[in-house]
């Protein structure tokens, strides 16, 4: 999980329907979303229904995270919410986060990667970014759409009710299309 706090209201519930649905769910979320309290709630808050809804203790440093591939702790990743920010990162091969550090260490196994996106700037800035993705082997993408295109015209959100869905398309290596709704 990223720092989209926001969408932490539809990606929690989501975890919780893996988890309910017997997926082994391994939580990882960057620093900032570990240690950020935001109007959308307190940050001990979420870790604690996390940590409740997996079992597990929230993997949320760079050493943590690291040994995620070699010890091929996952056969998928998803990174949701994914912001514009991490897209960047993951773009262009910068692993200083907790979530950058997992994506990197979990795809050097060959293994794929499903995104969610919510982010205010996919049709500005972050678009090169979600089009080289798009391009990358390994990597895959919940459908997005535009959330709010009169307020905020670049801003695309995941339909994170579809992340089961795409959960099993992934782990088939199959792109769910359409990419954009």
């Amino acid at each position: 999980m990223c720092g989209s706090f926001c969408t932490f209201s539809k990606a929690i519930p989501q975890m919780k329907l893996l988890a309910d649905s017997g997926y082994n769910v391994i939580p990882v979320m960057s620093e900032t979303a570990y240690s950020t309290d935001t109007r959308f709630g307190t940050a001990r808050d979420f870790i604690d229904n996390i940590e409740k809804i997996t079992d597990k203790i929230v993997i949320h440093t760079i050493g943590e995270a690291e040994p995620i591939g070699p010890k091929k702790m996952c056969d998928l990743m998803v990174v949701a919410p994914c912001t514009g920010n991490t897209l960047a990162k993951l773009s262009h091969g910068i692993t200083d986060t907790a979530v950058t550090m997992a994506v990197k260490s979990h795809l050097r196994t060959g293994r794929p990667v499903l995104l969610c996106v919510a982010t205010n700037d996919a049709l500005g800035a972050s678009a090169q970014n979600i089009g080289r993705l798009l391009n990358t082997r390994n990597i895959y993408f919940v459908p997005m759409s535009q959330d709010d295109c009169i307020n905020k015209p670049n801003s695309l959100v995941a339909h994170f009710d579809m992340l089961g869905e795409c959960v099993e398309k992934a782990l088939g290596r199959i792109q769910v299309q359409p990419v954009f709704m």
